[in-house]
């Protein structure tokens, strides 16, 4: 092996390149199991960030979804449980118009739906009526907010929606009993996200299609409720936290039990539709995964004796989990492996990778792995993060040189930092720039105290836990206190911008379509979290003065450190406005500031040229305020107010 060859921290060639992030990896979303056959669907950035669903069958992958289509519903906006597949018959929302597709395995898609301002997600098959059971988002009147029902919609085309419940503000989780006789589902209202409080109902379906009284099962206002599901013998199951903890639980003769008690999430926020933690392998058996600081575990559970025995794998993090007799299906990720499609047999214990979000290979010496850390933050309390140090095993830095730090503030804020093997992590620490990935106050996956820390406290519990864990990197002497960056997106760049505008740690800052003004995020946003900040921030406009005292846009004279920022033209979740009022404010002042608008992207970036585009802009700032040389030729852009 060569002598590492000492070069400054961001200095470093890596063979981690955009084009390798882009062209050669996909996002693995849905699975779905059909029979012996089994469907997932996967986000192509080389194809424009089309989502294309794929089957298995006989061992061999094939494309389902022909060009021209885009499997995603944009329902909640953030979509999900996006197609449902019945003894091969397909039935998928196409992003496009939003219109619901029939479409067999050798023919073109046929619309079902009508050609209106309806969307559709989270479909289930009712054999015994032929028809689809699904959520519906209607937005049909213009300028009010959409209406959410669960209906029902027949196989032919232009079928009009049947309503079977409607009323609450939100729906999810339609479920069929195995015999076709009751349906189950969630609800909830505003100012409830689905991780504050849903709640869970159960209606006799009649002879007509449409449902009896309806009985509320479990939920409530402080109970959050997730993926309820039948058991082959139709008994009702679901996930609860009633005890600060998501557990799983069942009902049956008219009263709750709960079949699992640990201080751990065996569910996850609901920004997703068709969430799925856990299945049934049989009637007695259910296969699940639960997570405890920060990492995903795999277990059986024996529904008679409560019995939990772990199913050991080398997956950190695992999702989208489903089941079948003698096999589990996943999608599985660990810090040296990105994620991929898994196959369980049960028997056997042998693991098979299905497919990989990436078959790029990159060697070991080249990989920083998480360090999970805990350290102090303010009122005493402490915050998690994964810390991923520089690595790269052909390079060394000068003597007493210490690395720049990013810390990452992920979005939602209700969401947390995962373990899997990121790219786009690997991209900066292979060049010589540390990370710190924060799952702050208000993360999940650390019970439901942890996450209401951040009630009534966003933009201050996330950006202290920001600011906090950079110090303690400092004080520990393993980062550069005056090369510190932070980089978030959505929520994530809220406190990006909140850190930088009331704080002095951070010297430069990315902002990936952020949230600037509260007030205007409380107006303009789409209806799942038109009242999101209610609980984070408080009622409004009763509480008016504060989301102005917490909105960076009306403190820019406070902002004096260099931030870039990037913005899809099409977001619906963070407006473009938010973004271009602190562009205009940091450019009057005379802060340096770059912004890079992508035309077509809505809330997150899904084509290769603009993924691409983003990282290595967002590595050309940082070398530019930083200081330090690239080893690689990138595409300058405009830092206004900047003088090298």
């Amino acid at each position: 092996m060569n002598k590492p060859e000492v070069a400054s921290y961001g200095a470093w060639r890596s063979p981690i390149t955009t084009d390798l992030i882009t062209s050669q990896t996909i996002g693995l979303g849905q699975i779905f199991l059909d029979g012996q056959d089994i469907y997932w669907s996967e986000l192509r950035p080389s194809e424009k960030g089309r989502n294309v669903i794929v089957r298995l069958k006989d061992g061999q992958n094939q494309d389902v979804t022909p060009a021209g289509y885009n499997v995603r519903t944009r329902v909640h906006e953030y979509g999900g449980a996006s197609f449902l597949v019945v003894d091969g018959t397909v039935y998928f929302c196409n992003f496009a118009d939003q219109r619901l597709y029939r479409q067999s395995i050798d023919s073109e898609p046929q619309p079902i739906t009508p050609e209106v301002a309806k969307r559709y997600a989270d479909a289930i098959f009712d054999r015994q009526r032929q028809r689809i059971i699904c959520v519906c988002e209607d937005n049909t009147v213009a300028g009010q907010e959409a209406v959410n029902t669960l209906v029902s919609l027949g196989l032919e085309r232009d079928t009009t929606p049947q309503q079977l419940v409607g009323g609450n503000d939100f729906y999810a989780s339609p479920r069929l009993s195995p015999d076709g006789s009751r349906l189950a589902w969630l609800a909830w209202n505003h100012p409830n996200m689905p991780w504050d409080g849903t709640e869970l109902w159960v209606a006799e379906v009649q002879a007509d299609g449409l449902l009896g009284k309806a009985q509320k099962i479990a939920g409530g206002l402080d109970e959050s409720i997730f993926q309820p599901q039948w058991s082959p013998d139709g008994t009702l199951y679901f996930i609860s936290d009633r005890t600060g903890w998501w557990n799983l639980y069942r009902w049956q003769n008219g009263s709750v039990e709960p079949l699992t008690q640990m201080e751990a999430e065996f569910g996850k926020p609901l920004w997703v539709l068709g969430t799925s933690t856990y299945d049934f392998e049989s009637g007695d058996r259910i296969i699940c995964s639960y997570t405890q600081q920060s990492i995903w575990h795999l277990a059986s559970l024996d529904t008679t004796t409560k019995q939990l025995e772990s199913l050991p794998t080398p997956y950190t993090d695992i999702s989208s989990l489903h089941a079948a007799p003698g096999k589990v299906v996943f999608i599985g990720g660990s810090p040296t492996e990105s994620t991929a499609i898994v196959q369980l047999d049960l028997a056997s214990k042998k693991l098979e990778v299905l497919r990989r979000a990436s078959e790029v290979k990159i060697e070991a010496g080249y990989l920083s792995l998480p360090q999970a850390i805990e350290y102090p933050t303010a009122d005493g309390k402490t915050a998690y993060a994964l810390f991923y140090q520089p690595q790269n095993h052909d390079y060394t830095a000068p003597v007493g040189e210490k690395p720049p730090l990013i810390v990452k503030s992920h979005g939602g804020p209700t969401a947390a930092a995962g373990s899997s093997l990121n790219f786009r992590i690997q991209y900066w620490t292979s060049r010589g720039i540390a990370v710190l990935d924060v799952n702050y106050g208000g993360s999940t996956g650390y019970g439901r105290e942890y996450r209401q820390r951040l009630d009534g406290q966003w933009g201050i519990v996330d950006v202290d836990d920001c600011v906090d864990g950079a110090r303690y990197l400092v004080e520990r002497g393993e980062v550069d206190g005056n090369r510190l960056a932070i980089s978030g997106g959505s929520a994530g760049g809220y406190t990006t911008l909140c850190a930088l505008t009331f704080r002095d740690t951070f010297k430069a800052g990315a902002s990936h379509y952020g949230v600037s003004d509260l007030e205007a995020l409380a107006r303009d946003t789409h209806k799942f979290e038109s009242r999101y900040l209610d609980r984070l921030i408080g009622a409004y406009p009763e509480q008016r003065q504060i989301y102005q005292e917490r909105s960076p846009i009306n403190f820019t004279e406070r902002l004096a450190s260099p931030v870039i920022f990037f913005q899809g033209l099409e977001d619906q979740v963070v407006p473009p406005n938010q973004t271009e009022a602190m562009v205009t404010a940091l450019r009057v002042k005379g802060v340096p500031v770059a912004y890079l608008p992508f035309e077509g992207e809505q809330h997150g970036f899904r084509k290769a040229e603009n993924i691409k585009r983003s990282l290595e802009a967002e590595l050309y700032f940082y070398s530019q305020i930083f200081g330090f040389e690239l080893p690689e030729s990138i595409e300058p852009m405009v830092i206004e107010n900047f003088k090298s």
